[in-house]
């Protein structure tokens, strides 16, 4: 379960065995949602965020920091994933102390 980063408590992450399309999870005191980036020809054209079945959502600051980082940090997750899960790379997490907004 490869962590991208924390982000004022809450944790962006892959699971190790997952599918595409691709995705990250938020997950913040036994609370989870999920964003999925889609593309068309390589270019992001919107992310979608969506609960987890059988976990209770992200409440709404934890929401807010979950879109606020995927949004500004969405390149490097897809490269995060292609590292990780093509070229089978470890992934180094990444502790962001400040605003991204």
């Amino acid at each position: 379960m490869p962590k991208l980063y924390e982000y004022f408590g809450l944790v962006v992450l892959f699971y190790a065995n997952e599918h595409e399309p691709l995705h990250v999870h938020g997950k913040s005191q036994g609370r989870e949602s999920r964003a999925t980036v889609l593309m068309v020809n390589g270019v992001v054209t919107a992310i979608d965020y969506s609960t987890v079945a059988g976990r209770l959502p992200l409440n709404g600051q934890e929401m807010r920091y979950f879109e606020e980082l995927v949004s500004a940090r969405v390149d490097d997750i897809i490269t995060k994933w292609i590292d990780f899960f093509v070229l089978h790379k470890p992934i180094t997490p990444e502790h962001i102390t400040k605003r991204l907004k």
